[in-house]
């Protein structure tokens, strides 16, 4: 865990991931948290402004600040997949404040072991959202 640049309360989840026996487990796990997602962002709200770009699947995400200050991203995607990684980098950056957020890295999908498991496009759509949430972050703080 080199670069452990993610929330602690994050860690309960990378070890639940780390658990799985293989890819298959790990993507049965990625689907229960595709509907766990903690701030979804309904498809009526889909529009090009907050589409994810380079993504192979429809993912859009709005990123906001609430009135205590806390960072707030919600995310909705066609793809389970792509909707289990929104809701696990969603109960990542919830709550924490902007600065925080620019902080982190994408290194707990690495962790978790899903990283190898995606197509090189899937993996290439995670990390853009990422960056966008990164870069709403910066633009918000």
């Amino acid at each position: 865990m080199a670069d452990r640049r993610w929330p602690e309360h994050l860690d309960a989840v990378v070890e639940e991931f780390k658990a799985c026996f293989d890819a298959m487990e790990r993507y049965e796990l990625l689907f229960e948290y595709a509907k766990k997602n903690p701030s979804p962002l309904p498809e009526e709200e889909w529009t090009d402004e907050n589409q994810v770009q380079g993504c192979q699947s429809r993912a859009h995400v709005i990123c906001s600040v609430d009135s205590n200050g806390h960072f707030q991203m919600r995310g909705g995607a066609d793809a389970q997949i792509v909707q289990g990684l929104i809701s696990i980098t969603a109960m990542a950056v919830n709550g924490l404040s902007s600065s925080e957020v620019c902080q982190l890295s994408p290194s707990y999908v690495e962790e978790m072991g899903i990283r190898n498991s995606l197509t090189p496009s899937r993996a290439n759509g995670f990390r853009n959202m990422f960056e966008r949430v990164r870069s709403e972050a910066e633009n918000l703080g």
